[in-house]
């Protein structure tokens, strides 16, 4: 059974307004079709019905507002819109508990409220990270429960979420999309939607499985190569080499129809997705009698990160001659990425934490950040003003180098900050003329391999 409808745009009910959810219907809805948010939270949900736009990612509040009475954009907190809808995307969160294991609570409750409502014709997308095998042997019969058969009246496809945060608006209209059906035309319906929808290359694979795996590939790959990055650090520390002339020089020979490609090192990794998702492989093979050791060290190479950050901004006060127990450290940047203001997982989180440890007096100051959250996760009221967080500092540490803090006027601050202080370079990359600068103006530079 075809699973599309032949005569007209397809109408898409997108189940999670969170992140994901959110970017994927303003880009449908750019693009002329007819979707309608479905989100259990009745707080967000009025939010974006008044406009409002509860995600710091660049684009999308402009793209909201332009949408705003167009009705091709619609919100619900129920589930019966999805009866004129064609297509359904799952988009809701599966974290993963304190044991590491991945959580489908918010899964299998969308699906007992879709399995009763789904009708002949539809197409059930999921897009929320799973093990590999759960489309098939979770999804599948709780949408089964309700009396339709997949394959004979519905259709079921994987199509993983791969966005980055900051560039998520672009990448939905450019990146090809993964296509991995519980059958042959399930698959076929979702490739011909996404290129009827956004325009955009899907490619299709034999089965759910092998696209539930390229989504834990893709973020086990950046997880590795920012951990090769953060050792690779540590090693150009002890040398005192910088390790951005080291990646520049290793990046530039071929290798495997491409070149070697070592990413940034950093104060850490964060994010819901890469804290998550490499356990969830791991996991899976464990289930399987696989040990997957890389990831394990992996990780502890990258949640190590944030120790070695506080530990190297405390030795490099006290070589200055200035005792961390009592210093003002400026935190610039609080967010787990540059330019978002998005503050799950983030590092910056423990190299507070160990800073406050020793005594440090920390101020904090992120302009793309919630104040609350700032406030309610840091356990320190964030300043209002970049001016206020570093008057009297001994150390500006930028821990996420968003744009404003590239353009930072260090010759103003200066008159600004206690002196001796240290520039801690977390995630700002500044150049070496920067560098040169900042030793010119009386500050002490430090960098993460740098």
């Amino acid at each position: 059974m075809r699973f599309l409808p032949d005569s007209r745009e397809p109408k898409v009910a997108i189940v999670g307004f969170g992140y994901v959810g959110c970017c994927l219907g303003v880009a449908l809805a750019e693009q002329g079709l007819y979707v309608t948010g479905i989100d259990r939270d009745p707080r967000l949900v009025a939010q974006l019905e008044d406009g409002r736009c509860h995600i710091a990612e660049p684009g999308l509040p402009e793209a909201l507002e332009r949408l705003r009475g167009t009705g091709r954009l619609t919100f619900s907190t129920g589930y019966d819109a999805i009866g004129d809808a064609d297509v359904i995307v799952i988009a809701v969160g599966t974290p993963i508990g304190p044991d590491r294991l991945l959580v489908t609570r918010q899964l299998e409750e969308v699906c007992a409220e879709l399995a009763p409502r789904l009708r002949r014709g539809h197409l059930v997308v999921v897009k929320s990270t799973v093990s590999p095998g759960a489309t098939r042997n979770l999804v599948r019969p709780l949408l089964e429960a309700g009396g339709l058969v997949q394959g004979d009246d519905f259709g079921l496809v994987y199509c993983p979420e791969r966005l980055s945060e900051g560039n998520a608006l672009s990448e939905l209209r450019e990146l090809p999309i993964i296509v991995g059906g519980c059958d042959p035309e399930s698959t076929h319906s979702a490739t011909e939607f996404w290129k009827r929808a956004l325009d955009v290359p899907a490619w299709e694979y034999t089965s759910s499985e092998v696209a539930e795996i390229v989504k834990l590939a893709d973020n086990w790959w950046i997880d590795h190569n920012i951990a090769l990055a953060n050792d690779l650090a540590r090693l150009c520390d002890a040398f005192r080499v910088d390790v951005l002339e080291v990646i520049g020089g290793a990046n530039s020979l071929p290798k495997g129809g491409g070149h070697v490609n070592i990413l940034l090192p950093s104060v850490g990794v964060g994010g819901y997705c890469l804290t998550k998702d490499p356990w969830i492989t791991w996991n899976a093979a464990r289930e399987r009698g696989v040990r997957l050791e890389t990831i394990e060290t992996v990780r502890a190479v990258n949640d190590a990160m944030p120790r070695y950050t506080h530990e190297t901004i405390s030795a490099e006060l006290a070589r200055a001659g200035r005792d961390p127990g009592g210093a003002k450290v400026a935190v610039l940047g609080a967010a787990f990425k540059n330019n978002t203001g998005d503050l799950r997982s983030t590092p910056v989180k423990p190299v507070v934490d160990g800073l406050r440890a020793v005594g440090a007096v920390v101020s904090l100051y992120d302009p793309l950040a919630d104040p609350a959250e700032l406030r309610s996760l840091m356990g320190v009221e964030p300043s209002a003003t970049l001016e206020e967080a570093v008057t009297g500092a001994h150390c500006l540490a930028v821990l996420a180098g968003h744009e404003p803090f590239q353009q930072l006027d260090f010759a103003a601050l200066r008159e600004r900050v206690s002196s001796p202080c240290l520039v801690f370079d977390g995630r700002a990359y500044y150049s070496p003329e920067t560098v040169e600068e900042l030793r010119r103006l009386g500050f002490g530079y430090r960098g993460i391999g740098r």
